[in-house]
């Protein structure tokens, strides 16, 4: 009872399952639980991209607003692919439903690998990065980051536990507060710049070099790094069951919000890092720069860092919004297990939340809350579910050939090959660095899944009533095993002659002193059940017992035999550490013996 209203005091009270409807988000909240993720990419995708073109000298900088505007080509692409995935799918468009749908299994499996370890990743990627902003603003703090991004994501996903609309509504106002304060800081900048009052680059980026003297590989990189910015958007397909109805219509329409929102923000910084010669430093992030250039410090750049710090925070929401769900998809499937897609007292598949937060916190204590340590390995899944996704999509308006399908399928293609040509750069340029690791995980997961389905196909073959005759008949024997004659022992041979005619008590002697004690009160108390002695020369209880009950057993094959297990149940918990747990180890003997069944019988002591 105490733990119940600890957990009551945590998580809530739980809810009725008619109360599901009511729990689900509206287009506000729903944008702010499932587009935090993709829109703390503001944050750092502009800089990813300056980082590398600087590799070739600050003219190369001026690279980034076309580069910019190609990624912001890329997420149009990929917000409407997923505008017609949510039709095509309304129980959720996953990129695992929709791979494994259209490409297969396999295709299927890899997508949703790719997305769990993802998910994982974003977590420990958006905690970390979070807590780099505090730990750089309060520099006491930084011996006690670890500790700090752990205590987050154990908040994180607290809020969650409790519903889907209690977080959207915890998570709402910083979300907007971020998207006002990047808003309020382009809207100054551009004002700044249009009537000329830009104050002086720190160096400015000059015009664009040559493609070729730059070279494609450091341009394609440049993309990859800022194409960092896509991650998330799956979130809200996948989530189409978390929206009020009609649910398919808001979340397109979150969707469309989502797109246009991110490309503003994403192009605007873009533009303005260039256009005010912004190059990127390690003391110092590209918004920090920009938004020092633009109101020169501060409260309106306090405010804008505060909001980005935590919007970096509350990334990790999307992906604890997106890893339940997408694991009920595979549970559902049979490719996880069944406790993945069961609700918990909140309605939210609070299983998935627990694990996904203690992973994140083990990614967090392995990596020391190093941001830089985990980035070579994010990223790559999301791509490439991406591209399985719209891959699947452009095969589905092939098979099927709906009223445009040809226009709908371009589109697909267009971002698969996109998304692919990414994924692959991603790969190839953090093989090294830590991408492999990931690559290896997915096969690894790939082989989990499968063996998990073939586990439970093995069980449903074995369970299915299809051909089956019936069962043969069975002898049943009850066997009642008693190491004294008292009061627990009367009413669980009393029980015991209920279940069967054929029932004994068995005794292993390990004192012949004690057998005659036994025997000479067996014949009032014993209620007429036969007594078995066994003896045991080595002063072992469960050789002799086990011995015996091969005996009976090779009797017959269908002999079952059901053992009684008389237990006195101490009124204080600490009173078991007074007692020998005897049955506890009987019952540990016989946990897998076929055709034993194993029942205790309790008589409660009072205080």
């Amino acid at each position: 009872m105490r733990l119940y209203s600890v957990k009551k005091l945590f998580v809530g009270s739980p809810l009725p399952t008619a109360q599901a409807r009511h729990e689900r988000l509206g287009k506000v909240t729903g944008l702010a639980v499932f587009a935090s993720d993709n829109l703390s990419s503001v944050a750092y995708a502009t800089e990813e991209i300056l980082r590398v073109l600087i590799l070739a000298g600050p003219a190369a900088l001026g690279f980034s607003i076309p580069i910019g505007l190609a990624i912001a080509v890329v997420i149009a692409i990929v917000i409407n692919s997923y505008r017609q995935s949510v039709v095509a799918y309304p129980q959720g468009a996953s990129d695992y439903i929709v791979a494994k749908d259209n490409l297969g299994t396999p295709a299927g499996l890899t997508a949703g690998a790719a997305l769990l370890i993802d998910y994982t990743l974003t977590v420990a990627v958006s905690v970390s990065a979070g807590v780099a902003a505090l730990t750089s603003a309060v520099p006491v703090l930084y011996p006690y980051r670890v500790v700090l991004a752990v205590t987050l994501v154990a908040g994180i996903a607290l809020a969650n536990l409790r519903g889907v609309r209690e977080s959207g509504r915890l998570f709402a106002v910083p979300t907007y507060c971020f998207i006002g304060g990047i808003l309020l800081m382009l809207g100054a900048g551009f004002f700044r710049y249009l009537t000329g009052a830009v104050p002086g680059a720190a160096a400015p980026a000059g015009q664009p070099e040559a493609v070729s003297s730059i070279g494609l590989f450091l341009l394609l990189r440049a993309f990859s790094s800022g194409a960092v910015a896509l991650t998330g958007i799956e979130a809200v397909a996948d989530g189409v069951t978390a929206f009020k109805p009609p649910e398919v219509r808001n979340a397109r329409i979150v969707l469309l919000w989502l797109g246009a929102i991110m490309a503003t923000l994403f192009v605007g910084v873009t533009v303005l890092a260039s256009v005010f010669g912004i190059i990127p430093k390690e003391e110092e992030t590209v918004v920090s720069q920009l938004v020092w250039q633009i109101f020169g410090g501060g409260v309106l750049y306090y405010y804008i860092q505060a909001v980005s710090m935590v919007i970096l925070v509350l990334a990790a929401n999307t992906a604890f919004a997106d890893f339940p769900r997408l694991s009920f998809f595979m549970a559902r499937d049979g490719f996880l297990p069944r406790q993945f897609g069961t609700r918990g007292d909140r309605l939210v598949f609070s299983n998935g939340v627990i694990i996904l937060g203690l992973a994140a916190a083990l990614l967090i204590v392995i990596f020391g809350g190093s941001t830089h340590a985990l980035i070579p390995l994010y990223a790559v899944g999301v791509f490439t579910s991406f591209t399985l996704s719209q891959s699947g999509m452009v095969r589905r308006w092939f098979r099927q050939r709906p009223g445009w399908w040809w226009w709908r399928a371009g589109i697909n293609g267009v971002g698969a090959a996109t998304t692919g040509l990414v994924a692959a750069i991603i790969l190839t340029s953090k093989f090294v660095a830590g991408a492999w690791i990931v690559a290896v995980l997915i096969v690894i997961f790939i082989a989990h899944f499968l063996s998990i389905n073939r586990h439970y196909r093995r069980v449903a073959e074995q369970l299915s009533l299809e051909g089956y005759g019936g069962p043969p008949p069975i002898r049943h024997t009850v066997l009642v095993l008693v190491g004294d004659l008292h009061r627990g022992v009367v009413q669980a041979l009393q029980y015991a002659k209920t279940l069967s005619p054929d029932t004994k008590a068995v005794f292993v002697e390990l004192d012949p002193d004690k057998t005659w004690k036994l025997e000479e009160k067996w014949g009032k108390w014993g209620c007429g059940v036969p007594l078995v002695v066994l003896t045991s020369p080595y002063r072992s209880l469960l050789g002799p017992f086990l011995d015996y009950l091969d005996h009976l057993q090779n009797q017959g094959e269908n002999h079952m035999v059901t053992i009684v297990l008389p237990e006195f149940i101490p009124a204080r918990w600490w009173q078991h550490l007074l007692h020998n747990q005897t049955a506890l180890l009987i019952k540990g003997a016989l946990l897998f013996r076929k055709n034993v069944i194993v029942t205790d019988v309790p008589y409660h002591l009072e205080r």
